[in-house]
């Protein structure tokens, strides 16, 4: 007999398989829907800071330039937050009392001073723990690199002192001196990092001269950042690392446990299949356990990690160097 489970920020997790974040996740009725899909865990729909901003936008948009008074649209956002803590905290408390499985709340702010207050209130509505979904645009040109990233150390240390539970960290791979980065944020007491976030992607529709959305779902050929990351990493910092985007199947499990993974977080493969793909791919990595002689996870994770591989260079290479000159092997 194989044994799938494992643990994340110190929760018990039946496989290490979580669905993450995303409209499947913004109901009890879908959170038990994953649960029944086999997810070792769920990542509520984040909460974000922004739609609330857009809400309160399209709100005064109504309100004549003469009634737009500072009492009136501090009335207004407070309405409108309160509101939608409301709700997701009572999702919080009804999808404890429906599932046995760890419940994951996830914020995605815009201003750093709103996360403490988030994190306080999701905490005391049962969640097991919190992510921290977090990217700031590099937009600003006033702004150096530095100013920016170390908005993530001081949001992080608020949070931390806000709250008991456990809380990871979901970032992308857009930063100056990534593996630094990764380095150092483990180090902040987050019990997590998620690698990576996945944006929205603007295209462009020439007919109508629009601005759209594309490529809404990963692809599986979207793996590869993140398992290298991981396999750089894993042995190397003091908290645990999940992998998130191109995770499509069993095989891209296996890959990233191998890689050093705790565990993966599956999203756009629970919308082209349905929640009970899990269940495939729960399948697929116990059937490879047994043909391999593994019983427990702990037996073969971070097996292919830089510190223990062959071939440590293989993932620090940038460059194609045979495959466009006719041979097939990348070396």
């Amino acid at each position: 007999m194989t044994d799938l489970s494992t643990t994340y920020m110190g929760l018990n997790l039946i496989n290490p398989i979580i669905a993450g974040s995303s409209a499947l996740s913004n109901s009890v009725a879908g959170v038990k829907k994953l649960e029944e899909g086999g997810a070792g865990a769920v990542v509520l729909k984040s909460i974000f800071e922004e739609e609330i901003i857009h809400e309160m936008d399209d709100l005064m948009k109504g309100v004549p330039e003469t009634s737009r008074y500072m009492e009136r649209f501090d009335y207004h956002d407070l309405v409108i937050r309160r509101d939608q803590l409301k709700n997701y905290t009572t999702l919080i408390r009804e999808a404890k009392e429906n599932v046995s499985i760890p419940i994951i709340a996830s914020i995605n702010c815009a201003f750093s001073y709103e996360w403490t207050d988030y994190a306080k209130r999701l905490e005391t509505a049962g969640a097991d723990a919190i992510e921290l979904n977090m990217f700031f645009l590099p937009t600003e040109q006033n702004r150096s690199a530095d100013e920016i990233e170390q908005t993530y150390f001081k949001i992080i240390e608020s949070v931390l002192d806000s709250v008991s539970i456990p809380v990871s960290l979901k970032i992308s791979h857009y930063f100056t001196h990534l593996g630094s980065m990764i380095h150092n944020l483990s180090n902040t007491g987050i019990s997590g990092l998620v690698l990576f976030n996945r944006f929205y992607s603007p295209d462009f529709d020439i007919e109508k001269l629009k601005v759209v959305q594309t490529n809404v779902l990963s692809s599986p050929a979207e793996l590869s950042t993140s398992l290298r990351w991981i396999a750089m990493m894993s042995q190397k910092i003091s908290c645990e690392l999940v992998a998130s985007t191109g995770v499509h199947d069993g095989a891209a499990v296996i890959k990233q446990l191998l890689a050093g993974a705790q565990a993966v977080q599956v999203v756009s493969a629970l919308y082209q299949h349905s929640p009970e793909h899990i269940h495939t791919m729960v399948d697929d990595l116990e059937s490879w356990m047994c043909r391999h002689n593994y019983k427990r996870l702990e037996n073969f994770r971070g097996k292919m990690s830089q510190d223990k591989g062959t071939d440590p260079a293989t993932y620090e290479r940038v460059q194609f160097m045979k495959y466009f000159t006719g041979q097939n092997e990348i070396t």
